[in-house]
């Protein structure tokens, strides 16, 4: 073992110490195996570059090995650890029953099985195609998209599909609110569409007369957050709505905020023609970054022939089959989507029923206006729904978020929305108690009174202090190497 081995150990022992770092396998305890090359004495077919003749592997106990994966499980925060109030985000507790549910061996269906037998599994997507429709104010619902901005895409896809079968190919322009989530801006131009910005008014909200002059004969459709995403309501829906509506474009709702508005108020029944849902944001499926998770999407009547194929349908008389749709835009994903996903959105909506829906949204806007009043940063946008946005002020936000960690509980999305200066952006969700949402507050408050100094050193108590993000989302590192791998 060489110098620079015995200076690696030895940090690593160090931080083991500290409870700041746990080493790798592959820097424990490791044993030269040597590769058999086979009865026949062949050599491999492989290229010499990719064969070896020993590797090394580590030699642990079963106690090593379970303290091991304990201790890298206590290093992560997640969301069976604490509260984790990401604005926008909605990183919310996922009930544990719906994972049961998910795991019934009856659930696990091969997807190539005929229509036939599995009666079942079809009879559950079409009763989740209702009911998400009935939330929705939808007529009509696609489960295939694979996560929320796959489902901004298949909106985006199928209004162009309907405007290109009315003879109106000439619109090519999305007009997206400056506050909007990124994944508008970049679903509209990956749908082949020009972006039209729209600036908000002195409150926060869509700015009508910046939004007349934005329409035109080349508006191919609005998308809208309601609430937005500073947690305030369109009070002007309606006349958007309309707005939208008298130029031959159409209304597309971002269903993030949702959870905002489950059993008080529906998109359809606001003016919205299209609209997606993200489930894990109000119906407590697993966070999918990007898939595996799902992004139902809803139409009105007059889009539902352009959705993708196949969707699912009844005879009335308790079959069930799917059937393709008169002008499909064709398939967006393997067979009926990420079923168990799905299975997931299905037990939730289930077992909440109508009552434990409207309570989620009760309660959802109840404990965002309560940690609100309960933290001393400002907050210059009123009132709001179910998260709001706070201002740091004259301290760094990001500067704030690193110090958060070390009051053990994760901090709110930080920077955005741009219309905020140094916005703190705050969603406690439903599922948080009181006693939570003091500890949160208590977090908040004893940041905002802490010197800049302070924050700028923070960090000081989790597994990874300050890293250079930038780098390493410009120039990832894709393969391991331990110190002495970079001293050589």
């Amino acid at each position: 073992m060489t110098d620079a081995d015995d200076n690696v150990r030895y940090d690593q022992a160090r931080y083991v110490e500290n409870g700041q770092y746990e080493p790798l396998l592959s820097e424990k305890d490791l044993t030269r195996v040597e590769i058999d090359e086979g009865d026949d004495g062949d050599d491999s077919p492989l290229p010499d570059d990719l064969t070896r003749d020993s590797l090394e592997l580590p030699e642990l106990s079963e106690p090593e090995l379970v303290r091991h994966y304990t201790r890298l499980s206590q290093m992560i925060y997640g969301i069976d650890s604490g509260p984790y109030p990401l604005g926008s985000c909605t990183m919310k507790y996922n009930p544990k029953f719906t994972e049961d549910v998910a795991a019934v061996p009856d659930g696990a269906v091969h997807p190539d099985r005929s229509e036939e037998s599995v009666q079942g599994t079809l009879e559950l997507l079409y009763r989740l195609q209702d009911y998400l429709g009935r939330i929705g104010g939808m007529d009509a619902v696609t489960l295939q998209p694979p996560a929320g901005a796959a489902g901004e895409f298949v909106g985006i896809r199928v209004a162009a599909a309907y405007h290109e079968h009315n003879g109106e190919g000439h619109r090519d322009e999305v007009i997206v609110p400056e506050s909007a989530h990124g994944t508008n801006f970049a679903s509209a131009a990956l749908g082949g569409y020009e972006v039209v910005s729209l600036p908000s008014d002195d409150e926060g909200r869509v700015d009508l007369e910046a939004l007349e002059a934005a329409l035109s004969e080349n508006t191919a459709a609005l998308m809208l957050t309601n609430p937005n995403t500073l947690g305030l309501f369109e009070r002007d829906i309606e006349e958007i709505a309309e707005m939208v509506h008298d130029v031959g474009g159409l209304l597309y709702y971002d269903g993030a905020n949702l959870n905002a508005l489950l059993g008080r108020a529906r998109p359809g029944d606001m003016g919205f023609d299209v609209m997606h849902y993200n489930v894990h944001k109000t119906f407590a499926t697993p966070h999918g970054g990007g898939g595996p998770g799902a992004g139902p999407v809803g139409v009105v009547d007059e889009l539902a022939p352009f959705l993708p194929s196949p969707r699912v349908r009844t005879d009335g008389d308790a079959s069930y089959e799917l059937f393709e749709p008169e002008h499909t835009i064709g398939k967006v994903h393997g067979f009926h989507g990420n079923w168990l996903v799905l299975v997931k959105t299905f037990a939730y909506i289930a077992r909440l029923g109508d009552e434990g829906l409207t309570d989620a949204s009760a309660k959802a806007v109840l404990n965002a206006n309560y940690l609100a009043s309960r933290i001393e940063y400002d907050v210059p946008y009123e009132p709001f729904h179910h998260e709001f946005v706070a201002s740091a002020g004259d301290q760094d936000a990001a500067d704030v978020a690193k110090r958060m960690l070390d009051y053990g509980v994760h901090p709110p999305t930080t920077k955005w929305p741009e219309i905020v200066p140094e916005a703190l952006m705050t969603e406690p969700t439903e599922v948080e108690s009181k006693d939570t949402l003091d500890r949160l507050a208590a977090a908040f408050n004893a940041v905002a009174a802490e010197e800049d100094a302070t924050l700028e050193d923070a960090p000081e108590r989790t597994t990874a202090r300050r890293i250079d993000q930038t780098s390493a989302a410009r120039s990832p590192r894709l393969s391991w190497q331990t110190l002495s791998d970079e001293e050589e």
